[in-house]
């Protein structure tokens, strides 16, 4: 969380005189130095080199969520969904395949994998949702031209005080295809280890609830921030204890467990 945070917090940065793209080029090169074994300059990159040594988390995923912060630092427009959801596998989805290898999980050849990424796209595709006005305050727009287009969306409705019959359009879109993804993605709660079942499926419920209250909203994404109250996301977190006893699959023949290969 800590290596997540700081890289945004990188990005984030407003003071003045800051070079955001070089200091991100000095984490990436710090990150590499403490995997190698190195003394980084950030003290905290000795502890995640070490998570990332005992739990076989690839690297890659850490480099794909630098580049995906990188992604952010200039206003950028996506010609297709394609696009978009390169942007969410970096963002998002490298995030939460860094989890499931901390958890354990049964790849099942792959599936694991890739149900962890669909959960990824689901999470980011809410939050796309979720932040419209706010992204289009600051230049960004996640929405592909293609479906603006396509729905007769402009930029200029995205800043509007209500989202029009257009907007609202896109907006039930893209709340289907995150609904698509959710439903997908409950196929990883019993491949990953009993441990990790109930802080996955917290995330996807508080998440999914919010996405249900941008539809109960009837997908006026320019009238507030959408969100749920504590109250029902501890409800959420309650009910998702329950499956730490799930029917496990870690005994299932040929096919190891990730935890497993960790020496």
């Amino acid at each position: 969380y800590a290596f997540m945070r700081h890289s945004d917090d990188l990005a984030d940065d407003e003071a003045p005189g800051v070079d955001k793209p070089a200091a991100l080029a000095a984490w990436r090169a710090d990150l590499d130095a403490a995997l190698a074994g190195g003394e980084p300059s950030w003290p905290g990159l000795r502890a995640l080199a070490d998570s990332v040594h005992r739990f076989a988390i690839p690297p890659t995923l850490l480099h794909e969520v630098i580049v995906g912060v990188e992604m952010d630092l200039t206003p950028r427009r996506f010609a297709d969904f394609e696009e978009l959801v390169d942007y969410c596998r970096h963002v998002a989805s490298a995030v939460g395949l860094c989890c499931i290898h901390i958890w354990g999980y049964d790849s099942e050849g792959g599936r694991a994998e890739r149900l962890a990424d669909r959960c990824g796209l689901a999470l980011q595709l809410t939050n796309i949702l979720r932040d419209v006005r706010e992204d289009a305050g600051l230049g960004r727009v996640y929405f592909p031209k293609d479906d603006m287009e396509r729905h007769g969306v402009t930029e200029a409705d995205l800043r509007a005080d209500h989202a029009g019959p257009a907007l609202r359009r896109l907006a039930a879109d893209y709340a289907a295809r995150a609904y698509a993804c959710y439903d997908e993605a409950a196929g990883l709660i019993p491949l990953v280890d009993p441990i990790g079942r109930p802080v996955l499926m917290t995330i996807a419920g508080v998440y999914r609830a919010v996405l249900d209250e941008i539809v109960r909203r009837d997908y006026d994404v320019l009238a507030g921030r959408a969100s749920i109250p504590k109250r029902r996301k501890l409800a959420i977190a309650l009910r998702s204890l329950a499956s730490r006893f799930l029917s496990s699959r870690d005994g299932r023949a040929g096919t190891p467990r990730k935890r497993d290969l960790v020496s």
